[in-house]
């Protein structure tokens, strides 16, 4: 009995996925407009694989939102300066009627 049970644990393997997901290929059917299922089923992997690649898409997001000057800040920021106008643009109602 204890040589059955010991054989069985040497055998025993961890419960991995034999292959990595591609989220890139995953989040290409999403933004496509397919369903979770419909994705899971055209890739042979599993409808939780579908949405932790979503989830980690939505953080890669937040993360590069958050790194970006403008989220830093809290702010737009400043426009560039305008140049003066011209004399003509600045009364062109003025220097077209007659007089």
């Amino acid at each position: 009995m204890l040589a059955t049970s010991v054989a069985f644990t040497v055998s025993a393997r961890p419960a991995f996925a034999a292959a990595k997901v591609d989220c890139d290929a995953v989040m290409g059917e999403v933004n496509s407009g397919k369903k979770a299922k419909e994705i899971a089923t055209d890739l042979s992997i599993s409808t939780s694989s579908v949405y932790r690649c979503k989830r980690h898409a939505k953080a890669a997001a937040k993360a590069a939102n958050k790194s970006s000057p403008q989220a830093m800040s809290g702010k737009e920021p400043p426009a560039a300066p305008m140049a003066a106008p011209s004399a003509a643009m600045a009364a062109p109602a003025a220097a077209a009627s007659p007089k």
